[in-house]
């Protein structure tokens, strides 16, 4: 990413797995005047998604009858596991003060885009948050939205700061 940046090339990234040198990147960014728009998943559903979940884990963040999990499934030539969607749903989670654990777990098999499953469960009830991705062109619509949004702007933006 140092040497795009250097060019001037605004930047739409989907990749995981190198959060830990977020602010390397974010500073690179900044020293070259560049633009960069990031997120683990770039599907609209999944963004909306995000704040659905994060709602949903505030709300019931003082309601310790409800344990929670986070769960997915993706096709098998996947790499990582769990994915950076599901980290990030996670990470949305505990931003909105659901501070009790939540089981994570991840599934590869066929060739599954992907589903991801949130759960908050009670003796009382059970509420179940799914989205399920029917195919990647939702995935290259956002990246699109993303790249359109970002011409002429600089600095490091994630996909979640874009209106939609």
């Amino acid at each position: 990413m140092v040497g795009v940046s250097r060019l001037g090339v605004p930047l739409v990234v989907g990749t995981t797995g190198w959060l830990e040198h977020l602010d390397r990147v974010k500073q690179t960014i900044a020293a070259n005047d560049g633009g960069l728009v990031w997120s683990p998943n770039f599907s609209i559903g999944v963004n909306v998604f995000f704040k659905l979940v994060a709602e949903a884990a505030r709300l019931l963040s003082e309601e310790p009858a409800y344990g929670s999990w986070a769960w997915e499934i993706h096709h098998s030539a996947k790499k990582d596991a769990p994915s950076g969607t599901l980290l990030k749903l996670v990470d949305e989670m505990k931003k909105a003060g659901y501070a009790r654990t939540i089981d994570v777990g991840s599934n590869r098999a066929g060739t599954i885009p992907g589903t991801h499953e949130i759960g908050f469960d009670s003796a009382a009830d059970t509420i179940t948050l799914r989205h399920t991705a029917r195919s990647r062109e939702g995935f290259a619509r956002g990246a699109l939205k993303a790249a359109a949004w970002l011409a002429g702007k600089k600095g490091f933006y994630e996909f979640s700061e874009i209106e939609f």
